[in-house]
């Protein structure tokens, strides 16, 4: 049984708290609609910080609910969140552009929006607004918007200005602050110019300067202008972390050249400014003074300095760079419209479009002005006049004028000009959304200044009668006037598959809802989800509630898109999609479908969709997101290669002796720690009820494997049993507390017995170089706050693992560090025999024996002793990682067992968010990113659905809102394999009905002047002309052949099989030919 009782402990070097980290202040939060402040109550001084307060030295106010925003900090940090809680933001304009932007803000929680807008809704605006209904016909639309979005955010004060908006108004919505930085920004999303020149005149010269930016979605036409003062800071420019290099060696020289490990290629450029730490030797450079760096290479680089009198490098030293700030100098509206400088470009085939569409946006403004409407879809006469004022307005434009003024693109945008599009306008709200997120923080580089984007690839590609373009006093009367009203009716008519119902797939539901897609009486829409709703979800899947927390994602979303527009016919289905679910995912299925829409996180899932599509010839829309980043992928059967066609490179795995014994940075330290967590709690609890359920056959299993690992769970077993059995909660936290002992202390001495400081290795050189890092042991103290989290953590979930009652003191830092104080700690003596695995391409750290049978066959004997003295119907608790519960303390053992571990080898130490977003591998995702993907898809999707574009009409998209970059460019084609006359791609499957033999199908090959040498279906070969016994299934069918020799039984809805055939040609060469469907009902 454990020891109770504390002996005397082996020297070691105490650390303790020299790893602090900043103590971080709070800012109040607005958590009501009035703006009353509420923020989180203030400690006094007779209530004790808990222990994990303690731990991390965050033992203040918690500001930030990092349950709910764990994705968007992975993004923005605890500093630009405490910012964004701080900061106040006016929309003007509530129709589809401004109702999105709002949404993202809401979501992202900065501190209040106000809703500005003195018209009402009409049945126009239906098209865009996902919040407006047919009820709100006629009420304000700043009114009609308010309760919907406040749902979106309690913590956010949402408020209502319904009356005319003047300069002065602005300044109440100024917040006081001692940060210097924005804490107000107005966007305007329906503005004359004219107006919008004062009002920016107004913020700019503010004091401090009001960020101000102007939008406008007309028709597949979208602007963007941002002015956030005369002088504008970015404390982060891209949002990326700063690169770091391990030195390998420096020269003592002018200039010094300073080589690192070829672990990694380093990603420092020229003129970038870097700092040295943990340098022996050279500790001249040690001081913590940026420097600047040339020559940069992939793994060395040149200091600007002459190192030539410095001490001579010895070994050691990390190069981490200095991320400086970057003042931005903004023009005044006024000012920027004659001269706009450089365009932010997307398009590259389009390079000279921005400044056409810069001259646009002004002709509209003054057709407008001269008219009092906008031009009227299908109206020659007002597509003429308006080509008229933007010719007028480029001649007086002097050095800026534009050799072509494009009457066709002109007239597309005079068309549409009235009209807010639902896709532009989830695309646009995405982008200006996150605008307002860098004028408000000063994180991530701003748009400077004029951002303009058309998709007039998206409208149908033969010209439509004007008739085509008259409203049907429908709520599609606003898409109808740029499409079209037989486009509208195919988009009703469509059959769409929607995988996946998380961020993605809520603002896919919500677009196509807008868009009418799967609404009329023909058209069906399918979502499926297996995930259920969490928390985390809600500060991106905006059609989710608290109240929906733990019910089926897919379910949920349906209901809510369903109030958008109650003639969705959707149904929702709790299915994943996969090999495993195609009995409801059934041929049938696929075939009925128009077009595939993906809104999966993992790329498993989405080849398997990607080959369905594949087979099926379906569309495919793909996209994803990452932080800021965002993708999209139009697969196009026989017009695009496929999604799997080309894959990223797969994530560089650390060696299993760096994780275990040579880590030397934090990511392995968290990689070791989580791999511990489930190896205490989660598999060998499971190895014991494995045992205890069937111990005859367990032990049977263990004796046939034979080797070390069946060694290994067999003496993890009998610890459980016997040494490390655990009756009380004193056990669990003498066990916890001998863990610690053996983790950072024995382990690492026996590692420096084995391998001393002065080490070397076998061709002389010093075993502890880079990146090596030699660790020392921590010598354990109750009264180090980290030490004490480490035993509460572990103790905890010891004793859930055995369903043993945790007592309310075991929180309570004294009496733990009493009850700890108790345990007896053995000695520890190295052992001059073991053996530490120094191979980077060992996959198992367990070492085999010749004499594993026997000594298996003796751990099985122990166990069955040891089963003898448990209590009758004794089991084990498995527990299963779940990162995103902060009340079940996992991820305060794994950021325990990781800082303690960083701690021995010097490494810094992280706090339990940053451990949660590596250990639990979270996605950073935001918002805005996820609203500009999923609008750019729908773009997309107008094209998919009429059916005729050709391939140079497609676009596939990388964005990356940091930068911010847009790079937008044509889909790759598909390889084309040519045979004689013929020719095929990826996208053909060759079809062979009436139930053939093998004979038949080989003749029909061989027809196509092609030699089939193997045919097979699966992983089982029917057929190769290698085998001569393979001849006697010459006459049977391939339906029989696959049943007889594949052992596959075909499901009734089956009505084919696809086998694939081997071939060559008359000169022996192989042939990759299509595969073969064989139709046998």
């Amino acid at each position: 049984m454990l020891p109770r009782k504390r002996a005397g402990e082996g020297e070691a070097v105490t650390k303790g708290d020299s790893i602090k980290r900043q103590r971080v202040s709070s800012s109040s939060t607005d958590n009501s609609i009035t703006g009353q402040e509420n923020s989180s109550s203030d400690r006094g001084s007779c209530i004790e910080p808990t222990i994990t307060e303690m731990a991390f030295d965050n033992g203040n106010q918690r500001d930030i609910d990092e349950d709910l925003h764990s994705r968007q900090l992975a993004v923005y940090g605890r500093e630009t969140m405490r910012r964004l809680f701080a900061s106040n933001v006016l929309v003007s304009g509530m129709q589809g552009l401004g109702v999105e932007i709002a949404k993202n803000l809401i979501l992202a929680g900065v501190k209040s929006v106000t809703l500005h807008d003195e018209g009402t809704v009409e049945l126009w605006d239906m098209s865009s607004n996902f919040v407006f209904s047919e009820k709100d016909l006629g009420k304000n639309r700043a009114l009609a918007s308010i309760q919907k979005l406040q749902e979106l955010n309690n913590a956010v004060a949402v408020s209502t200005l319904n009356t005319k908006l003047t300069k002065e108004k602005l300044s109440d919505f100024q917040a006081k602050g001692s940060i210097q930085i924005f804490r107000m920004a107005v966007v305007f999303t329906d503005i004359n110019l004219e107006t919008a020149i004062e009002f920016n005149e107004y913020c700019h010269n503010h004091q401090p300067p009001i960020a101000f930016i102007k939008t406008e979605v007309r028709g597949l036409f979208g602007s963007a202008f941002c002015d956030f003062g005369p002088e504008f800071t970015v404390f982060d420019i891209d949002g990326e972390e700063p690169h770091t290099g391990i030195i390998a060696s420096i020269s003592n020289d002018n200039p010094a050249l300073v080589s690192c490990v070829d672990d990694e290629r380093l990603e420092f450029q020229d003129g970038d400014l870097v700092v040295f730490s943990e340098i022996r030797g050279m500790t001249e450079l040690n001081d913590g003074k940026p420097r600047k760096i040339k020559n940069a290479r992939p793994y060395s680089f040149s200091l600007d300095e002459d190192t030539t009198n410095y001490g001579s490098y010895e070994r050691g030293g990390i190069v981490t760079q200095v991320k400086q700030p970057k003042v931005l100098k903004f023009k005044p509206l006024q000012e920027a419209i004659k001269d706009p400088g450089d365009y932010l470009l997307s398009d590259f085939s389009k390079f000279d479009r921005p400044p056409l569409l810069h001259l646009a946006f002004q002709s509209l403004d003054k057709f407008v002005s001269e008219l009092g409407r906008f031009p009227v879809a299908g109206s020659e006469e007002d597509a003429q006049r308006l080509i008229s004022i933007t010719s007028d307005i480029n001649e007086s434009s002097g050095d800026g004028k534009v050799d072509d003024i494009n009457p066709k693109i002109l007239r597309h945008f005079a068309f549409g000009a009235r009209a807010v599009l639902n896709p532009m306008a989830a695309m646009f709200g995405g982008i200006v959304g996150q605008e307002v997120v860098k004028a408000c923080s000063g994180k991530f580089h701003p748009l400077f200044q004029f951002f303009y984007f058309d998709s007039v690839e998206s409208l149908p590609t033969e010209p439509l009668d004007p008739s085509e373009f008259r409203p049907l006093n429908s709520r599609y009367d606003a898409q109808i006037s740029v499409f079209g009203s037989t486009m509208q009716k195919k988009l009703e008519d469509a059959k769409v598959f929607v995988v996946g119902s998380g961020a993605l797939g809520c603002e896919f539901l919500k677009n196509l809802a807008l868009m009418g897609v799967s609404c009329g009486k023909h058209g069906k829409l399918t979502i499926t989800d297996d995930d259920v709703i969490e928390k985390s979800n809600l500060s991106r899947q905006f059609l989710f509630r608290d109240w929906n927390i733990g019910q089926a994602k897919s379910t949920v979303a349906a209901s809510a898109v369903s109030l958008i527009n109650p003639l969705l016919n959707i149904e929702a289905l709790q299915n994943r999609v996969g090999p495993e679910t195609e009995n409801v995912f059934n041929d049938t299925f696929w075939e009925n479908l128009n077009v595939v829409i993906n809104a999966l996180d993992n790329v498993n899932a989405r080849l398997y969709v990607d080959q369905r599509c594949l087979y099926f010839q379906k569309p495919l829309l793909e996209s994803g997101t990452l932080g800021a980043k965002c993708n999209t992928q139009m697969v196009i059967p026989h017009l695009t290669e496929n999604y799997g066609a080309s894959r990223d490179p797969p994530e560089k795995q650390a060696p299993m002796c760096t994780v275990h014994s040579f880590p030397h940075n934090i990511d392995h330290c968290l990689t070791w720690a989580r791999s511990e967590f489930e190896g205490l709690l989660e598999k060998t609890p499971a190895e014991v009820n494995a045992y205890l359920t069937n111990p005859n056959e367990y032990a049977a299993a263990m004796r046939k494997a034979g080797d070390a690992q069946a060694r290994d769970n067999l003496e993890r077993i009998i610890e459980c049993f016997d040494r490390e059995r655990c009756e009380s909660f004193q056990d669990c936290i003498t066990w916890a507390r001998l863990k610690f002992e053996d983790y950072f202390a024995n382990r690492v001495k026996q590692l420096t017995f084995t391998f001393p400081e002065d080490a070397a290795t076998s061709t002389g050189a010093p075993f502890w170089s880079a990146p090596k890092r030699f660790p020392r042991p921590l010598q354990f103290s109750a009264t180090d706050p980290s030490h004490l989290h480490f035993i509460m953590a572990g103790s905890i979930l010891r004793a859930e693992t055995f369903g043993i009652p945790v007592p309310d003191w075991a929180k309570h830092p004294k009496k733990l560090a009493e009850a700890v104080n108790k345990v007896m700690v053995p000695d520890f003596q190295p052992n001059k025999d073991a053996k530490i695995v120094t191979d980077e391409k060992a996959t198992s750290l367990a070492t085999a024996s010749a004499d594993d049978a026997a000594v298996i066959n003796e751990l099985i004997m122990k166990l069955e002793q040891c089963r003898k003295s448990l209590p009758p119907n004794f089991m084990m608790k498995p527990i299963q990682f779940e990162k995103d519960d902060d009340t079940n303390y996992h991820m305060d053992l794994i950021a325990a067992l990781a800082n303690m571990r960083a701690r021995n080898y010097s490494i810094p130490e992280v706090d339990k968010l940053k451990a949660k977003f590596i250990a639990g591998r979270i996605i950073p995702a935001i918002a805005t990113s996820t609203a500009m993907a999923t609008g750019l898809v729908c773009l997309e999707l107008y094209k998919v659905i009429e059916g005729s574009h050709k391939l140079e009409d497609y676009r596939n998209t990388f964005a990356n809102l940091a930068l911010p970059l847009f790079s937008i460019a044509e889909p790759v084609p598909p390889k084309v394999i040519k045979h004689r006359n013929m020719s095929w791609t990826l996208w053909d499957r060759w079809i062979i009905k009436n139930n053939p033999t093998l004979r038949e199908l080989l003749q029909w090959i061989a027809d196509k002047g092609l030699n089939a040498y193997s045919i097979s279906f699966g992983s089982c070969l029917l057929y190769s002309s290698m085998i001569p016994r393979h001849k006697e299934r010459m006459d049977k069918k391939i339906v029989d052949l696959a049943r007889d020799v594949a052992k596959v039984e075909l499901p009734s809805y089956r009505n084919h099989l696809d086998v694939v055939a081997v071939c060559e040609d008359d000169e022996d060469n192989d042939v990759d030919i299509p595969q073969i469907s064989v139709y046998f009902r």
